[in-house]
């Protein structure tokens, strides 16, 4: 049986209860782990501790709420949230979430780490620090030499007094289609005045905000946009134009103020002029969809957590529920499962900072970041449904976490575009100007090349999937309007491929070590999404016989 394992995730430590995170980060970032190891260690134990505790209790007891109106019957659109929200907020940036990615030398993968072990705790705290790391990254690459300095260091300062920011894209005509913002921006002897509505805006009343608006005059579509930044005061410290005209009631991360945003002549300075402001605010999408990828491993993690430790601790019919086949067959599948996204959200993580430092990685990593936004937002919710599920009635109920896991799991499939943003991003990436496509075969390849024979069905099942996919994009090349029609289908074939190779690739590693682990996972996760649908009767896995070393992430004789 699984031992030491404790009764409920709550007050551990996330970052060093990982074993599995901490060995592909020793193989991916060594010197990152190296200067900042301990940073992560107390990252993770503030985060399965202190955090956990806030985020339950801002579900269930203090949400955020809006004062709509002030003394004087004025329209206000205030939010108010609950000091123990604020304070977790606040702690994040004090540690270094974002900070530390562009005061320092370290890696925005370090961000995007700390991110992971954020949403194990409270996706309601992650999603305002992504937006935060976003938008800094737009003010820090792209933003004119003046605003940058301006606003930059509110957002990465470390001394409990950083501001957030926010990403005010959505509006209600037009959803996921930008180009369709009808938010107006009128020249100012000082700036920029915005005027319009933003339907849909995580981290309502931020500090700060990038915004889409069409200058008067400008051509309508995604062309004719500018990227503006929309501080909450103006220069001359006033209150900015704009307000909260409403709450929105939502499914899960009930935390998290999302809200409609009223722009009424809201002071702003230009970040992006036609026509660069839309691909400016794609840029901070592209940053967030990351984050949404690891977010998405955090949720398959946490899921996994819950699950284990309800199984280690729950009798029934005279035996622990973890000696029952299929008890170890969920828990088994939701860690092949979970260890191959890991390993795909931060294939993507670390190929952001490969890519600033070399062009040549952008088509990968507009590839991979689609792949990996897409199949970890997905499994996260199929994960959280899983440990709800094993748990039973209990899981059900509020009072367990798992709860609120599946309502905020829900969230990962829309943020920051779905899976139909994703497929169509991917024919963007694979068949347009970028060799997408090109680089997703060389990936595999490589990966295929260097696989043991110990694995050589699992790499003969890779090679009938990359074809196919290679089969499709030539397909697309050849006949665009067919695009559209396999997009979806392609992308989960992709994302899936993909996921599987880089587990197979950590197998090949393991076993060349001596250790067939990784290998066994590896194994059953390309059998349930590669193999043949064969007899109901099978051979028994090998995974069961060595459940509890896989489990406890211990070697096993290869």
């Amino acid at each position: 049986m699984a031992t030491n394992v404790p009764e409920a995730p709550a007050g551990a430590n996330f970052f060093a209860w990982d074993a599995n995170l901490g060995g592909l980060l020793a193989r991916v970032a060594p010197d990152m782990v190296a200067d900042h190891g301990e940073r992560l260690a107390d990252f993770g134990a503030w985060a399965g501790g202190e955090l956990d505790a806030q985020a339950a209790y801002t579900d269930r007891w203090a949400p955020p709420k809006l004062d709509s109106h002030g003394p004087d019957g004025t329209a206000a659109g205030t939010v108010i949230q609950n000091p123990r929200y604020v304070a977790a907020h606040q702690e994040a940036y004090r540690r270094g979430a974002i900070g530390l990615a562009f005061n320092g030398d370290a890696p925005h993968l370090l961000s995007f780490t700390m991110g992971y072990l954020l949403s194990q705790a409270d996706i309601s705290v992650h999603c305002p620090v992504t937006m935060t790391g976003a938008v800094a990254y737009v003010l820090d690459r792209l933003a004119p030499d003046a605003v940058k300095a301006r606003w930059l260091g509110e957002l990465t300062r470390m001394d409990g007094a950083a501001q957030s920011a926010g990403t005010w894209a959505t509006e209600h005509h037009g959803g996921s289609d930008v180009g369709a913002t009808t938010t107006v921006a009128r020249a100012d002897r000082d700036g920029w005045r915005l005027d319009g509505l933003k339907w849909f805006t995580s981290n309502a009343g931020s500090g700060m905000a990038l915004a889409t608006a069409r200058p008067e005059g400008a051509a309508d579509g995604g062309a004719g946009l500018g990227c503006y930044l929309v501080p909450d005061t103006t220069r001359d410290a006033a209150r900015n134009a704009w307000r909260v005209r409403r709450l929105k009631d939502k499914l899960g991360t009930r935390g998290l103020p999302t809200g409609e945003i009223e722009l009424n002549g809201a002071w702003a300075e230009e970040v992006a002029a036609p026509p660069d402001g839309l691909k400016t605010m794609m840029e901070a999408l592209a940053y967030s969809r990351i984050h949404n990828a690891v977010a998405g491993c955090a949720v398959q993690r946490r899921a996994f957590l819950e699950a284990l430790c309800w199984a280690s601790h729950r009798d029934a019919f005279g035996h622990g529920i973890i000696a029952y086949p299929m008890v170890k067959d969920t828990l088994l599948d939701m860690l092949c499962e979970g260890e191959a996204d890991l390993a795909l959200g931060f294939e993507a993580a670390r190929t952001f900072d490969l890519a600033l430092a070399d062009p040549d990685q952008v088509p990968w990593l507009r590839v991979v970041t689609a792949l990996a936004k897409w199949r970890t937002a997905e499994t996260g919710v199929w994960a959280a449904k899983q440990a709800l599920e094993l748990v039973g009635g209990n899981g059900y109920t509020e009072e367990w976490g798992t709860a609120r896991l599946y309502r905020d799991a829900m969230v990962l499939p829309v943020w920051e575009g779905p899976a139909n943003v994703q497929a169509l991003e991917l024919l963007r990436a694979a068949t347009g100007k970028l060799p997408g496509d090109e680089a997703l075969g060389e990936r595999v390849g490589e990966i295929m090349a260097a696989l043991p024979k110990d694995l050589r069905n699992e790499g003969a099942m890779l090679r009938r999937a990359l074809g196919d996919c290679r089969s499709a994009f030539k397909r697309v090349r050849d006949n665009p309007a067919e695009g559209p029609v396999i997009a979806r289908r392609l992308l989960e074939l992709a994302a899936t491929a993909v996921a599987g190779a880089l587990l197979l690739e950590e197998a090949g590693l393991g076993l060349a070590d001596g250790d067939a682990r990784k290998a066994l996972l590896a194994r059953r996760f390309m059998a349930r999404h590669f193999a043949p649908r064969g007899d109901v009767v099978q051979p028994p896995d090998p995974a069961h016989a060595a459940f509890d070393a896989i489990i406890a992430v211990q070697p096993v004789a290869a």
